[in-house]
């Protein structure tokens, strides 16, 4: 497939120009969303502690459908570039609805069974899996200004993150685990009733990808990706990140939390995360560095402090106070990424190489969440994740030592051949200096 040339985001003075009718719609869309993905982890560890489950099930039931997800999502990229984005997501959310709708039925009735439940989240992961890969194009496509579009959206998001798990865990504290699934499947309803109401605009003429078979398209897919090293070279050190420290942190802090302190607590803790996100996008929107990938890695630092905090046994406010920075960094390296690959990567491939990008970036979380309850187990669950703060430490390191990575310049500042392009692609467009 031909290399086209990245598309250019525009700077700052084109910002407001973000704001429609529609973005709005998809902007409240994804807010409701994450609203009901960051209660879940509150209803998973308190409703199946409740019922003499420990670390190793809520970890479990998490990988569930992460592993899912990770397995499916470059499947949903060839979908997303072969049919509408806007239906296929439609139909996600509706299948979300009535999976999380069953999650909360079993645990009004009180029948919860660890599989049964691991099953939902397997078909919660699939539908997530159709959903994603449209995201990164349906961005581009309301926006003029990428990089704004993306931290308005980190934004909603983290305000949502920033409710949801302190609501969650008054749900839990006052009512029912079950009250919180009934509330998240509510947000799929919700938010599928937006992106039913939204307009997309036509795609610009050129980009529309030419169809062939579903196998070449997948191979397309991964021929485009792997000839990008910096897209490649953030998934490895992304896979090591979720082994060692994302995906055993999710389950072991939940548990830990909710333990040692309840369930208000951990719902405090995770807003306190939110909050820093809502920072991590508010700075987003302000700072454009011109290698956007070296600054996001400088503040992916910041996330050590997630795990660590809560693995050094500090009070909650302390743990609040870590989180709010863990937050804060994490947010900010993402709209940097997201805005990277929106903007450096070929429309026509866009949904495939977002697929293989997500698809990388969680493939080993599973793996990580079901290693968190045997490991906790072998080694206690605090130095499991102050050993996570420390590989998130090593695994920032490690992106600024990739001089693809460092050396990335965002698609508006170029003056050179960009390092988004294959190695192939950047001799070609280098100007000849040789004398003649």
């Amino acid at each position: 497939m031909g290399e086209a040339a990245p598309r250019q985001s525009l700077g700052p003075r084109r910002s407001r120009s973000i704001w429609s009718r529609d973005f709005g719609l998809f902007f409240t869309a994804r807010a409701l969303a994450k609203l009901g993905e960051t209660m879940l982890p509150v209803a998973l560890a308190a409703g199946l502690l409740q019922y003499g489950y420990g670390a190793g099930a809520v970890g479990l039931a998490m990988a569930s459908s992460v592993a899912c997800f990770a397995g499916l999502v470059i499947f949903g990229g060839v979908f997303a570039d072969r049919f509408s984005t806007r239906l296929l997501m439609i139909g996600a959310d509706a299948t979300r609805l009535i999976s999380q709708s069953l999650a909360a039925v079993m645990f009004f009735t009180g029948h919860v069974v660890l599989w049964e439940i691991c099953v939902i989240g397997a078909v919660n992961g699939a539908a997530s899996a159709i959903f994603q890969p449209g995201v990164a194009s349906t961005v581009p496509r309301l926006a003029a200004d990428v990089q704004a579009a993306n931290g308005a959206i980190r934004v909603a998001e983290s305000g949502s993150q920033l409710a949801g798990p302190a609501v969650a865990g008054l749900l839990v504290a006052f009512a029912s685990p079950g009250l919180v699934f009934a509330a998240h499947a509510g947000t799929y309803a919700l938010s599928g009733l937006c992106l039913i109401l939204l307009r997309l605009p036509p795609a610009a003429p050129g980009t529309k990808a030419v169809r062939t078979r579903f196998r070449t398209e997948l191979a397309d897919g991964w021929r485009e990706f792997s000839a990008r090293q910096w897209l490649w070279g953030v998934i490895a050190v992304w896979c090591v990140l979720q082994i060692g420290a994302s995906g055993p942190a999710v389950p072991l802090i939940a548990t830990e939390i909710t333990q040692e302190h309840g369930p208000r607590a951990y719902g405090l803790v995770n807003a306190a995360l939110g909050a820093g996100t809502v920072v991590g996008g508010l700075i987003a929107l302000r700072l454009r560095p011109r290698r956007m990938l070296r600054a996001g890695s400088l503040a992916l630092f910041a996330f050590a402090l997630f795990p660590a905090v809560v693995g050094a046994g500090l009070d909650v406010p302390w743990m609040m106070a870590g989180c709010l920075i863990a937050g804060t960094g994490m947010s900010f390296w993402g709209v940097m990424w997201a805005t990277s690959v929106q903007t450096q990567v070929p429309h026509e491939v866009l949904n495939r190489i977002h697929a293989y990008d997500v698809a990388g970036s969680l493939a080993m979380a599973p793996v990580g969440q079901a290693l968190a309850g045997p490991a906790s187990g072998a080694f206690g669950t605090r130095h499991v994740l102050l050993a996570g703060g420390g590989v998130t430490v090593l695994c920032a390191t490690a992106l600024l030592a990739i001089p693809a990575v460092r050396g990335l310049v965002r698609a508006d500042a170029k003056t050179e051949p960009s390092l988004a392009l294959p190695r192939r692609e950047r001799e070609r467009a280098r100007p000849d200096t040789r004398t003649r």
